[in-house]
């Protein structure tokens, strides 16, 4: 049957994609005893087959989409994959249909305080800490959403906070998320593949404070300071001096302490987690958790134990006084800038970058690679570009494989140096996931003797 007739029989909500999240609407929109089409532009979408064992008797639509494919619908779901940019959703939204994402669904239903976190980078580390924090005060909490566990599949009345990392892509989508408390981390260009313009990312971002009651911003930041009313309560961090309201570094006898206010909580160095990048998502993380009146004993205790996630400048292995990190997470250019920051001594790290390119300007690694890295190490489709980019200011050499991009390193390094994997790129030109290129990167460096 054609989608047309599907939705003309009788008026029915449509969820667009059939992948992880749009499995995760399909189960909440049945359990709400919602009448729904699915249908993909994929002929063999990755829930397929779950979708049908579990829901047999919803109607399946897949192929490309026509410009009517969304004529006579309640309600679009639409999965983060697909862009509003499609020509058949501006022909629904053009026509007046509702086009949200499942984070809006999730708003409608969610029967707990929400903590919402986004930013190019950073924002799976701040939510896990947080997620940490929750469960070490004993406070019943849900972790998820762009990490994880979908959101959909969090709702528990059990719950007593939601903490959820959202992508862009799942904010375009947002029109009323209401959250107890939002922060945009962090803003640098990303994904410039799917926006027209980094104000386009940047308001796609900002969607997250759509009904916030409170928000926490990036002092160091502007592009992360939304523009709300007064009667909207703003906390801060920075690894400044902080002020009212802040989280921030203060010295003491020559060290840095992380710091409430005037009030100095523990010393730097004592963080599980290492990095000026780092720091700043403890700082983060100890501002949302302050918000939701978390205690400050139990934050500071997992502040002290976190050793990051893996994939995320996550130490694979010492050898003869050299230190190999896999941040294959790195995605973007802001987090492989973050690496370089958080990690450069005096021209110690040897840099393994390349791989699928999202249309960036990779010119901003020109400046911080100077003085700090030793060689740049090239793979990947858009080497090239970036070697290009950078216009000659490290050496640089070109590898067919991460096995040669190690070989090419080990060749330059010495005691002291860090070879770190922070690719500035997505993974899918030569690897399955960016989890799959961090995992063939350690398994190269376990090897080594």
């Amino acid at each position: 049957m054609a989608m047309t007739q599907l939705i003309a029989s009788s008026k029915l909500k449509v969820v667009a994609g059939i992948g992880t999240t749009g499995l995760s609407v399909a189960r909440h929109l049945s359990q709400m005893g919602e009448r729904f089409v699915m249908l993909d532009t994929r002929l063999q979408p990755p829930c397929l087959e779950q979708l049908k064992a579990e829901l047999p008797e919803v109607p399946v639509v897949l192929g490309e989409l026509a410009m009517d494919s969304f004529d006579g619908a309640d309600e679009v779901i639409l999965s983060p994959g697909l862009s509003r940019q499609t020509p058949a959703i501006q022909s629904a939204l053009k026509s007046g249909i509702s086009v949200i994402s499942d984070i809006e669904l999730f708003a409608r239903a969610a029967n707990a305080p929400i903590v919402a976190i986004t930013g190019s980078n950073g924002k799976s580390t701040v939510t896990t800490l947080l997620g940490e924090m929750c469960a070490a005060a004993g406070v019943a909490v849900g972790v998820g959403g762009n990490l994880g566990v979908p959101a959909l599949e969090l709702l528990d009345e059990s719950t007593e906070f939601y903490v959820l990392e959202l992508s862009s892509f799942q904010l375009e989508s947002v029109y009323g998320l209401n959250a107890e408390v939002a922060t945009v981390l962090n803003i640098s260009p990303d994904h410039m593949d799917r926006y027209n313009s980094l104000l386009d990312y940047h308001q796609a971002k900002h969607r997250i404070f759509n009904g916030a009651r409170q928000v926490v911003v990036n002092r160091e930041d502007k592009l992360s300071v939304p523009l709300v009313s007064d009667t909207v309560k703003q906390w801060s961090f920075g690894l400044d001096k902080p002020d009212f309201g802040g989280f921030g570094l203060l010295d003491q006898d020559g060290e840095p302490w992380l710091s409430y206010q005037f009030e100095r909580l523990m010393p730097e160095a004592e963080l599980g987690i290492k990095g000026c990048h780092n720091t700043r998502n403890a700082l983060a993380a100890l501002a949302l958790g302050s918000v939701i009146g978390l205690p400050m004993a139990e934050m500071l205790a997992v502040l002290r134990d976190f050793q990051g996630l893996s994939h995320r400048c996550q130490t694979v292995k010492n050898l003869a006084g050299v230190t190999y990190i896999n941040d294959s997470k790195a995605t973007n250019v802001g987090a492989t800038l973050a690496a370089i920051t958080g990690l450069a001594g005096e021209n110690n790290l040897v840099l393994i970058a390349g791989g699928e390119g999202k249309g960036q300007d990779f010119s901003p690694l020109a400046n911080a690679m100077a003085g700090q890295v030793k060689q740049l190490v090239l793979l990947g489709e858009d080497a090239a570009v970036i070697n290009d980019a950078v216009g000659g200011r490290v050496p640089t050499v070109f590898a067919t494989s991460l096995q040669s991009a190690v070989e090419a390193a080990q060749q330059v390094v010495e005691a002291g140096d860090v070879v770190l994997l922070s690719p500035a790129c997505a993974s899918f030109d030569m690897f399955s996931s960016f989890e799959d290129r961090g995992e063939q990167f350690a398994k190269v460096v376990e090897g080594l003797r």
